[in-house]
């Protein structure tokens, strides 16, 4: 092991601000939740035990893929296996695992979460519960990892959510997203049945998306000039 101001200093630094991010939205609350970013074979990933919505990059310890420590003073999360399991199954280049409230209330009562809303497409659509295991554990990470096929989302039941993307910060949008969805399911389900969008509007919506390159800023194409005597 190495000195904790040694390697991925600026994704260790990256991961910190993700917390702080992520505690600042209410996502995370003490020490409950991890955060990691993969760089090629190792792995940034919060420290066990630390106190998320102020961490700080000494608080971020990196390991290789194999779960060795290679720098930092800290031992990692207790979730480590976990996110292993998401880069070695999926390739991805982030994970976010919150006890966000929202998520973690449906996780309780929902065998998934339906696609009420388009929105939920950026996931993949309807968002598995995995089946409860304790946390830490191999039979929770198998879990997890099996929810999140074809998806970049999964609920925890009676525990959390779990998002990864290629980047942290699109990993961090993704669980902001995933509360937000989960917010409009119960506020719909205490008005009644919520409706749920099929397969051919799902279908809609992505070539909609892709028609249209939703989701990116687009210029104002430029105003040809007006001919002299055209007025």
């Amino acid at each position: 092991m190495t000195d904790s101001r040694a390697g991925l200093s600026e994704e260790r630094a990256a991961v910190a601000d993700a917390c702080r991010r992520l505690g600042a939205e209410g996502l995370l609350i003490g020490t409950a939740g991890n955060v990691s970013v993969r760089v090629g074979e190792q792995v940034a990933i919060t420290a066990t035990g630390a106190v998320l919505a102020t961490l700080t990059p000494d608080q971020v310890t990196v390991v290789d893929l194999d779960g060795t420590i290679v720098a930092g003073v800290l031992r990692p999360t207790s979730e480590l296996d976990l996110h292993l399991g998401v880069y070695h199954r999926y390739g991805t280049g982030a994970v976010v695992h919150t006890h966000a409230p929202m998520a973690t209330a449906l996780s309780c009562v929902l065998d998934e979460l339906p696609c009420v809303h388009y929105q939920l497409l950026t996931l993949g659509g309807t968002v598995r519960v995995a089946p409860y295991a304790t946390f830490g554990t191999p039979e929770l990470a198998e879990s997890v990892l099996t929810a999140l096929d074809g998806r970049s989302a999964a609920l925890m039941a009676n525990h959390g959510a779990l998002t990864h993307a290629p980047t942290l910060a699109t990993a961090v949008e993704h669980a902001l997203l995933l509360e937000w969805a989960c917010g409009v399911y119960q506020r719909a389900a205490a008005l009644g049945p919520p409706r749920v969008l099929d397969e051919r509007q799902q279908l809609a919506v992505i070539e909609a998306a892709v028609a249209r390159n939703y989701g990116t800023t687009q210029p104002v194409p430029p105003v040809p000039p007006v001919e002299e005597g055209s007025r």
